[in-house]
């Protein structure tokens, strides 16, 4: 049975101008519950992450500005959150979400986080919406339980995940791919392992024949034992802020070549949300919603 990790705290409510980015983590899980994709029976909730695991990755000075609630106004700007004890609160049980899903994953294939994706957060600070970073944690506390694991981090969210490459620049254990709108947030990139930087405009054919291109030599080349899937829907034609040209179609091909790919060569997938921000909640949710359907489809 396939697990999925969610919290009502994933919503958790924002001062008014905040709140969009939350909408989705409601409405996904009702949705795949209502046409019958999803069973309650599926959905776990974590617990909050404990500060040894998050201290992995984060800085403790870092993470006591979280606990304390004394990041200041620059370190808020940054993130483009408030700080309040909720928030914090929803990304220590997010972090665990993904930790908890690895274990799922290894069980089923595949485990699904309704939220993560947080690849903007480093060791020492948040940025873009990203406190903790969900999939760094995840992957660090599987490499202390292993530290003979080999760990691929897929990251197709339009953003580049900086914070993770940034993390992972001198670990040869996990390897990082990120493929992104090259004129897109964040201006400064760091380097990933392999950095696949899109035009804007780029079409879904195009990104697809780069990806069919790509991950197949990828997985021969690092021989994961493990993967991490950030399946970030601002790929859409549709985004706010994407730039690219990627339907809804186009969308959820990524995410069955991604899932075939992965299953034919047996290796285990925790998959994260990220980002999507069209203007109608209700593609958000459909493109998202899709890459449930393709887990279940193909698993």
């Amino acid at each position: 049975m396939i697990k999925i990790a969610f919290d009502p705290v994933y919503a958790h409510p924002l001062p008014e101008g905040h709140r969009f980015p939350m909408l989705k983590y409601d409405l996904i899980p009702g949705q795949l519950l209502h046409e019958g994709t999803i069973t309650k029976e599926q959905l776990f909730s974590p617990a909050p992450c404990e500060e040894e695991v998050v201290l992995l990755t984060h800085d403790k000075p870092y993470f006591d500005k979280l606990i304390q609630q004394t990041l200041t106004p620059s370190e808020q700007r940054k993130i483009g959150f408030p700080q309040s004890p909720a928030l914090t609160k929803r990304e220590l049980v997010i972090t665990q979400g993904t930790i908890d899903c690895c274990a799922h994953a290894k069980q089923n294939g595949v485990a699904l986080n309704i939220a993560g994706g947080t690849h903007h957060a480093f060791a020492d600070h948040g940025e873009g919406f990203c406190l903790l970073n969900d999939m760094a944690v995840a992957a660090n506390h599987l490499l202390q339980q292993d530290p003979a694991e080999k760990i691929l981090i897929i990251d197709l969210d339009v953003h580049q995940g900086n914070g993770t490459a940034k993390l992972f620049e001198n670990n040869p254990s996990v390897f990082t791919f990120s493929m992104h709108g090259a004129h897109n947030y964040p201006f400064h990139k760091e380097r990933s392992d392999l950095d696949i930087g899109l035009k804007d405009g780029t079409d879904g054919p195009t990104y697809l024949q780069l990806l069919h291109e790509h991950l197949p030599a990828l997985i021969e080349q690092v021989k994961p034992g493990f993967a991490f899937y950030l399946s970030g829907v601002d790929v859409l034609d549709t985004d706010k802020f994407g730039k690219l040209k990627l339907s809804i179609a186009d969308c959820r091909s990524r995410d069955a070549f991604v899932f075939h790919q992965l299953k034919q060569n047996n290796i285990p997938v925790t998959v994260a949300m990220g980002g999507g921000y069209s203007a109608d909640t209700r593609i958000i949710v459909e493109a998202h919603c899709n890459t449930f359907r393709v887990a279940r489809d193909v698993y």
